[in-house]
């Protein structure tokens, strides 16, 4: 299909111009541009950016297809603005062989919305007592060059150094769900003021640290690829900036919900808000905004991890960690990063899109708006207010711990390789 985004601003900068899109491509950039056939989409006043790429994603299949499925975790993706998403392979059964990850991968391109890329398993079925068949899974259909236990740590330093070797052999990455499991036993907030208050087993900073540094360790003595999920504590971002400043093949990724929340929500005892890793202070909450604008922490990924209401709506000790994310991960960073002119669009593209792309080898993803550039495109209305409702989510799932917050921007059309997934809220199947 063609499209004429009409006086839209590339990265929120310069003058509006016009976008036309053919045949999966931008075909011409300039101004008053003939439409000819193509459809023409009013752009005025609105921010293009390249289409997100989420690194961290449950889409729950298969297994949990009564939380998500790959079908309505991909138009939740595509709402949120994303062209490509990673989906994890904490699954039933679990992502550790060929036939699960090329299933995925298949479901995924029958669905269309977003490019959807499986994660295997590190481990054999999570346990972290036998590398899985990394090397099958790279060569699949499926492709397979990020590989996470994520919702487990890799907690052995000989599989984690035998996992690192191997990445580098198959220019792949190890993404770390980084947790010292010896110091988590029986944890359920972050170990602080605030859990001590409400009663509530501490769950420490240095069970993540103390692992991202030993990673980084090894990474540098491997020269494999280390990804370190979800960090929460200041002390990871000092060992991330000591880790970088050496030289280590480190990239790191942050939540939305880790750069706004803070463990103070937690006196609701509402399981909403639990979560792995669980929400910190705001000292925390400011040191990682600092990293993420000065690239200590590379990239946004939003940890989507959808849940039955059985599994949120009882006491706190029983619940399922985790939080929807895809659908309000745009409007978090424009509130945490772009209100407070720590980021400016062209830095959300590079947290959203371009790094993460790169991070992942995805050579399509992530591209310069220019002519002749992959039409992988999200459309943002920086001026839109909107008022969370996870009811209205496209997701399965509900458990979003935004609910009722009005919070700034929207993505308003996603483009994947010219064709448009979502438009004004609606899903474009």
């Amino acid at each position: 299909m063609s499209a004429l985004l009409r006086g839209v601003l590339l990265y929120g900068e310069g003058e509006p111009v016009d976008v036309l899109v053919d045949d999966g491509v931008i075909a011409r950039i300039g101004t008053d541009l003939d439409a000819g056939g193509a459809e023409v989409v009013d752009a005025r006043g609105k921010v293009l950016l390249p289409g997100f790429v989420d690194l961290h994603t449950h889409l729950r299949e298969p297994g949990r297809e009564d939380t998500e499925t790959i079908a309505t975790g991909s138009a939740a993706a595509a709402l949120g603005g994303y062209t490509a998403v990673f989906a994890m392979a904490n699954t039933d059964p679990v992502a550790d062989t060929q036939l699960v990850v090329e299933h995925v991968w298949r479901q995924g391109q029958a669905v269309g919305l977003v490019d959807v890329h499986p994660v295997g398993a590190v481990t054999v079925g999570l346990k972290g007592e036998k590398l899985a068949e990394l090397g099958t899974m790279a060569r699949s259909a499926a492709g397979v060059r990020v590989f996470s236990d994520d919702g487990h740590c890799v907690h052995d330093p000989l599989l984690m150094r035998r996992a690192l070797e191997y990445s580098k052999a198959l220019d792949a990455v190890i993404a770390q769900h980084a947790e010292e499991p010896e110091l988590t036993v029986g944890a359920q907030a972050n170990e602080g003021e605030v859990a001590s208050r409400l009663g509530l087993a501490g769950w420490p900073a240095v069970a993540e640290e103390a692992i991202v540094a030993r990673d980084c360790l090894l990474a540098k003595h491997t020269g494999g690829r280390l990804h370190v999920c979800h960090v929460s504590t200041t002390g990871t971002v000092d060992v991330l900036r000591w880790a970088k400043a050496r030289g280590t093949g480190v990239s790191a990724e942050v939540t939305p919900h880790h750069l706004l929340l803070t463990d103070e929500v937690l006196a609701s005892y509402d399981p909403v808000n639990k979560v792995n890793p669980p929400l910190r202070t705001s000292v925390d909450v400011q040191a990682l905004r600092a990293a993420l604008a000065e690239g200590i922490v590379d990239c946004v990924a939003t940890d989507h991890a959808p849940h039955a209401p059985q599994d949120k709506d009882c006491e706190w000790s029983s619940a399922r960690p985790g939080m929807l994310g895809l659908q309000t991960a745009l409007s978090v960073v424009a509130h945490t990063m772009v209100a407070t002119e720590l980021l400016d669009w062209r830095g959300v593209a590079r947290v959203m899109s371009e790094r993460p792309a790169q991070i992942a080898g995805l050579p399509d993803q992530g591209r310069p708006l220019a002519e002749g550039e992959p039409a992988n495109l999200a459309l943002v209305d920086p001026d839109a207010r909107w008022t969370v409702r996870g009811s209205e989510f496209a997701s399965i799932a509900a458990n979003t711990p935004f609910e009722g917050m009005e919070l700034p921007a929207r993505v308003v059309m996603t483009m994947l390789r010219g064709r448009i997934t979502a438009h004004e809220g609606k899903v474009c199947g």
